[in-house]
């Protein structure tokens, strides 16, 4: 391999795949039961009035708000339905909440997961946040069919074998 170098780094395995580069189901039954928290976010980018009539409860369609965020936990329940090799887990907390930018003309989305088991769900709370902004979109379409949906992405996470992940320059999300 003339003009190529070797990483020197071992390539993490993906879990995913047996030895034979297959797919396969992750096998967690000899992993310990922890408790697991799992946050993420995303945003939907909105006309300015747009985000004034979804804050101010205005749409035809009804409360978006509370519409997203039934979606979201709705979602995350069914997680493994939707992601082929995701496991069926039991959740025992799932919030969705938002969060305005007013100068950004932005609705953030946060969901929170959470369950003791064998394997976390990052899964499950990026599901809900997807599926939130979905229904955020579905309810203000009328009045905003250029509205973006992003930035959806794992916040942080911790319990398991991997331990706990932050994302770097993550900002806080403003307390109730």
């Amino acid at each position: 391999m003339a003009g190529k170098t070797k990483s020197r780094t071992p390539r993490a395995r993906l879990t995913h795949l047996d030895e034979r580069g297959q797919i396969q189901m992750v096998d967690v039954g000899d992993k310990p039961v922890t408790r697991r928290e799992a946050i993420a976010r995303g945003e939907v980018r909105m006309a300015p009035a747009t985000l004034q009539a979804i804050l101010g409860g205005e749409l035809k369609k009804g409360e978006a708000l509370a519409a997203a965020r039934i979606a979201g936990i709705m979602a995350a329940k069914r997680t493994h339905e939707m992601i082929p090799l995701c496991h069926q887990i039991a959740l025992e907390v799932v919030e969705v909440d938002f969060n305005h930018d007013a100068a950004n003309s932005t609705l953030q989305i946060q969901a929170r997961a959470v369950t003791d088991a064998r394997t976390g769900v990052e899964m499950e709370a990026l599901v809900a946040v997807s599926a939130a902004a979905l229904t955020i979109y579905d309810m203000a379409k009328a009045i905003d069919r250029a509205m973006e949906i992003g930035a959806i992405r794992l916040v942080s996470k911790y319990g398991g074998r991997s331990g706990r992940y932050m994302r770097v320059g993550e900002p806080l999300w403003p307390t109730r």
